[in-house]
């Protein structure tokens, strides 16, 4: 019996089909080891069962090194632990599913950190780094993961543990075996390898070689999980700066700024990264990003040179000595900074890039593939002006970053992967690139592997005689070939098994949404997600809720676009649209958004999912809590128009057998507690008043408000009236659809927002603002409403014309009728509003009116909307509230407010904890003068 959780179900089975890279294999199992133990019994079984086995971390690698036909191991989830930090000789032991950042954490206790730093720092893991041996920004000072490895635990492909050290691989017979191999080939090893510091092609021999102490260890650095599977690693750990101050610097083009940045490295900058303006217009080009990077400097090209002091005067004093260098070499704008929160904002452009440029700023897709040559960096710029001469030769556009201080390039581009043509295109281009990066004396990698995408083109950089040790090499450890082949030695061919390729589209069809970014392709959208793995980050960030709650694969917003990915290609998951195992992979999706904002692609899962349910329930039952809660604002309408009927179903609904039999025919979590119909509804209560002001706004009775919380309305319209406004409410039952999208209920949505546009005809004609009281109800006027109504132009008139009441309120420039609170709250930002829109309103009215506000930064509440009702999400629903919210909410003061414009937020408040949750408009009612 295999040990550890095994897993061959078709969803999990297609999340681990590809990783960050173009390429694509579905693997027979995924293993989830606990022990170093479990791992050797899973190898030794898959040998015997002549099955392949390929070790995963992160599944950040962008080369294809971690994904196989046979056996992955995934260590991510349950071999994660810091098992020692020795801060006197300066070392950490680790569990190879250990994230970069959670080592860095721990070694921060200690005044120490781990100096390989990839952009992917966040959910990356040691074992992954290892494996390709990772370098990141910092490695212009800290070196190579290579650099900092000091010994391996490892299972060999027989199964048998054994320690690698510095000087030995644990077996006296492989060491005799690998001091022959170097003996016969000691002027070959120190002819062709470790010319530079990123030629991280191929295996690391040359650290075998006797000046280099025969470093067993460091060897296997880079090896790709062919040679062994670690299962510990004892890493260096290094004493970083008391300072630190940013240097960034414009140049008028690229070219310049390779010319420079050798020079800034010699100099004794820690970072010398690099980033051409097409970058920035990538980001630019994503929604709510078109501020983005106005910070910079003036430039078409930037460098970021990182300057470390004993003081901040210090390493102030050293990023300006780099200025003057740079200047004198052609730089010409520069920019320190040292507030960290700037820093950082800085930083987050450069580490983004791998996704971010996975679209160009026309919304063109581009690709890994050639992404990470390295060169001497004496050779950088000559390099790039040759690269983008063979770019311009093949019709080829790309967007240039990357380690420019030890010349190493990413790139990404617009390769046309989906038809054979393309691919036999794409083949040509790098085949070509491959011998132009050999003939400046680089690598086909310098920092991610070689993998499925550069193993074969190791044949350009190198001779035969070095590839035959190479072979060699990888027999000594692994005879029979069991552990991650066709990588390194006997490659696959580089146009093989990629994913977005001819037949990655085989059930492409015309889907309800516009889907306008993605020319209303469905399989478009799917491929938008890259696998960069940001939805795969713990502690910073709001995606992805579910991902945090499980720390499974299948339930982050990557792993589930791979499992629709595979349904749109249909070898793996056969029945479409109908597929189960998409329906169960989708589940725990809160359609919260965050991945549409947080992601760097703009990942929209929420709209992916609504409409894999519009499809897959299509002429058939759905489950019942489509109906109680999908339909929600029909039930909440019905009650309203029965006089005397919203405090009966109350009062049933508070005995606990009519309650348990309500939850269990609407398929509703029997832990939840039912909600209350309000004994007159918002629209009513407006019927019998009017209202009285100078100009006309209109206020959207969303069903939440106007039948569920009518208080929140009735403070709203009071605080419009004082700052002046006549506030109306549309005629007639008006609904956004959002209960019904989030369902996939699209054709009902469709209809629900056409009659919501007759109504509001005569308002949106005349120009007036439609006003917002619900976030989630907002951003389906706001946005939704253009993608389900593409044709109507009154959606359009619709999008332009809604604003959040904070918006609203923050935008008025007459009398302030407002005293100060001076109070504090917690306050919860509604995960659609972060997503699709800002808090910044929210926030400036808050302050204007004495409200000192601690926003809650781990987005989605855990309720959201239908999700947290429906029965099998109340686990992950808690976990996702237990991440920040609750905790924060529990250590506030007792007079301190919390804050919340979502009803799904105030409802996961109020019964997860002994506050109440409230919104804006009732802060700003308790505010107004009383004079």
């Amino acid at each position: 019996m295999l040990p550890g959780l095994v897993r061959i179900d078709e969803a999990t089975r297609a999340a681990y089909a590809s990783d960050a890279s173009i390429y694509r294999r579905v693997p027979v199992a995924v293993v989830e080891p606990c022990s170093a133990a479990d791992v050797a019994m899973v190898v030794r079984a898959a040998a015997a069962a002549g099955v392949p086995v390929t070790a995963r971390g992160g599944g950040t690698s962008v080369a294809g090194n971690a994904i196989g036909r046979g056996v992955v191991l995934d260590f991510s989830r349950r071999m994660d632990k810091i098992i020692e930090i020795d801060a006197h000789a300066r070392t950490a032991r680790v569990q190879p599913g250990v994230v970069l950042d959670n080592l860095r954490a721990a070694a921060s206790e200690h005044g120490l950190t781990f100096g390989p730093d990839p952009s992917t720092h966040s959910r990356c893991t040691i074992g992954g780094m290892i494996g390709n041996n990772a370098c990141g920004s910092h490695s212009v000072a800290w070196g190579t993961t290579a650099d900092n490895v000091v010994e391996l635990r490892m299972v060999r492909a027989d199964g048998s543990e054994v320690t690698v050290t510095g000087s030995s691989s644990g077996d006296p017979g492989v060491d005799e075996q690998l001091r022959a191999l170097v003996g016969d080939n000691l002027a070959l090893l120190r002819t062709e390898l470790g010319r530079f510091g990123r030629q991280v092609s191929g295996y690391g021999l040359h650290y075998l070689l006797p000046e280099r102490g025969f470093d067993v260890a460091k060897a296997l650095v880079g090896s790709e999980s062919t040679c062994g599977v670690i299962t510990e690693a004892t890493v260096r750990l290094v004493d970083p700066p008391a300072a630190r101050a940013l240097l960034v610097l414009g140049f008028p083009d690229v070219y310049l700024a390779a010319e420079v940045a050798p020079q800034l490295a010699s100099a004794g900058a820690m970072t010398v990264e690099g980033m051409a303006a097409d970058l920035l217009a990538a980001l630019r080009s994503r929604p709510g990003k078109a501020n983005a990077g106005d910070a910079l400097p003036v430039g078409q090209a930037w460098l970021y040179c990182e300057a470390g002091g004993v003081s901040l005067a210090d390493a102030m004093a050293r990023a300006h000595d780099l200025a003057r260098i740079a200047q004198r070499g052609g730089a010409v704008t520069s920019l320190v900074v040292t507030d960290e929160m700037e820093s950082r904002a800085l930083w987050r452009i450069r580490e983004a890039g791998a996704g971010i440029v996975t679209r160009l700023a026309d919304g063109g897709e581009a690709w890994p593939g050639w992404e990470d040559s390295a060169v001497p960096p004496r050779n950088l710029a000559a390099y790039l002006r040759d690269l983008y001469a063979l770019l311009d030769a093949h019709g080829l556009r790309g967007v240039p970053f990357g380690h420019f201080g030890e010349g190493c390039v990413h790139l990404r581009l617009d390769f046309e992967l989906g038809s054979r043509g393309g691919l036999a295109r794409y083949r040509s281009f790098v085949a070509e690139a491959a011998e132009l990066v050999a003939a400046h004396g680089g690598s086909v990698s310098g920092e991610h592997g070689d993998g499925r995408a550069r193993s074969e083109l190791l044949e350009a950089m190198y001779s035969k005689p070095m590839l035959d040790c190479f072979a060699a090499f990888k027999h000594i450890f692994d005879p029979q070939g069991t552990l991650n082949p066709d990588v390194l030695v006997d490659p696959a061919p580089l146009d093989a098994d990629v994913r977005p390729g001819p037949l990655s589209r085989a059930l492409e069809v015309t889907p309800v949404h516009a889907l306008h970014r993605d020319r209303g392709s469905f399989a478009a959208a799917v491929n938008r997600c890259v696998g960069v793995g940001a939805c795969r980050s713990l502690d910073s960030g709001s995606m992805c809720p579910s991902f945090k709650a499980t720390r499974d694969e299948v339930h982050s917003t990557r792993g589930r676009a791979r499992v629709l990915a595979e349904m749109l290609r249909g070898e793996s998951i056969l029945d479409g649209w109908r597929a189960a195992e998409v329906r169960d992979a989708l589940d725990l999706c809160l359609s919260c958004k965050a991945c549409a904002n947080d992601c760097p692609v703009n990942v929209d899962m929420a709209t992916y999912k609504a409409e894999f349910q519009h499809h897959h329930y299509a002429g058939r039952m759905r489950p019942l809590a489509h109906y109680s809660m999908g339909w929600l604002p029909l039930w909440a309408k019905l009650v309203a128009s029965v006089p005397g009927l919203a405090p009966t179903a109350n009062a049933l609904l508070s005995k606990r057998p009519v309650a348990a039999l309500v939850k269990r025919l609407g398929g509703i979590e029997q832990r939840r507690e039912m909600i209350r119909f309000a004994p007159r509804s918002l629209s009513r209560w407006m019927r019998r008043r009017t209202s009285r002001g100078a100009r006309t706004v209109v206020l959207w009775p969303d069903t939440f408000t106007n039948f569920l919380s009518p208080d929140v309305g009735r403070a709203a319209v009071e605080v419009l009236e004082a700052l002046g406004y006549r506030v109306v409410l549309p005629d007639g039952f008006v609904c956004c659809g959002l209960t019904w999208h989030s369902t996939g209920q699209l054709s009902s949505a469709r209809r629900v927002l056409a009659r919501s546009l007759d109504a509001l005809g005569p308002h949106l004609a005349a120009g007036r603002t439609i006003i917002g009281l619900e976030p989630s109800c907002t951003v389906m006027l706001r946005d939704e409403a253009t993608e389900l109504l593409p044709d109507d132009p009154r959606a359009q008139r619709l999008a332009a014309q809604v604003r959040t009441f904070a918006e609203f309120v923050a935008a008025h420039d007459g009398p302030w009728p407002f005293d100060r609170l001076n109070m504090r709250a917690v306050s919860q930002v509604h995960c659609h509003q972060e997503a699709k829109g800002s808090y910044d309103a929210d926030c400036e009215v808050l302050e204007r009116v004495g409200v000192d506000t601690d926003v809650v930064s781990a987005g989605c509440c855990g309720l959201a909307g239908n999700f947290g009702f429906e029965r099998g999400h109340w686990e992950v629903s808690q976990a996702c509230a237990e991440q920040e919210l609750f905790p924060k909410i529990r250590t506030a003061g007792a007079d301190d407010l919390v804050l919340a414009d979502g009803f799904s937020c105030r409802t996961q408040i109020a019964q997860g904890t002994d506050r109440e949750g409230t919104h804006l408009a009732k802060v700003l009612h308790q505010a107004l003068r009383k004079s």
